[in-house]
């Protein structure tokens, strides 16, 4: 099983950064206002937690999770993030961080390829937290769909990218 040695640096920047990408891919899809993106972006974080926690996650999973959980790793990651959005449209984000996903998985199926569908189900599960974390179209937490149309495209975009059904 693939662990941080596997991947050059820029290659494993790529892979962690892979796993906010998912959530920023939805959340770009339909902004949900100020209380669906902390909702979502708690989401995110609560998906990375239970990877760290999860006794069954592959050893990929857990180094990432580990690696984040260092000032380094979390540098890193936010560093990737930020040259992959920076100077982006808000319409522009969703595209972008789809084509990071979609790297990122390649880099995986390159170098860990034994890992590389556990990898690819935990960005999409990501993903799908992320979506159902906010709902969307209501009025002051009241109506609304739990998963809006552009995030359920979004999510079979993402799927897509990383070659997985959703």
């Amino acid at each position: 099983m693939a662990s941080k040695a596997a991947f050059t640096t820029e290659e494993w920047n790529q892979v962690l950064g892979g796993v906010f990408m998912a959530g920023f891919a939805v959340t770009a899809a339909d902004p949900s206002g100020l209380w669906g993106l902390l909702k979502e972006t708690f989401a995110s974080g609560r998906a990375l937690m239970e990877a760290k926690n999860d006794a069954s996650a592959s050893e990929l999973s857990k180094a990432i999770v580990s690696d984040i959980g260092t000032s380094e790793g979390r540098s890193a990651a936010q560093d990737y993030v930020k040259a992959r959005l920076e100077g982006a449209k808000r319409e522009e984000i969703k595209q972008r961080a789809i084509d990071a996903l979609r790297s990122a998985a390649a880099i995986v199926d390159q170098k860990a390829a034994a890992d590389a569908p556990t990898y690819k189900a935990w960005l999409l599960q990501i993903a799908n937290k992320v979506a159902a974390a906010s709902k969307e179209g209501g009025f002051l937490g009241f109506g609304g769909v739990d998963v809006s149309d552009a995030e359920k495209a979004t999510l079979s975009e993402i799927a897509a990218a990383l070659g997985t059904g959703v």
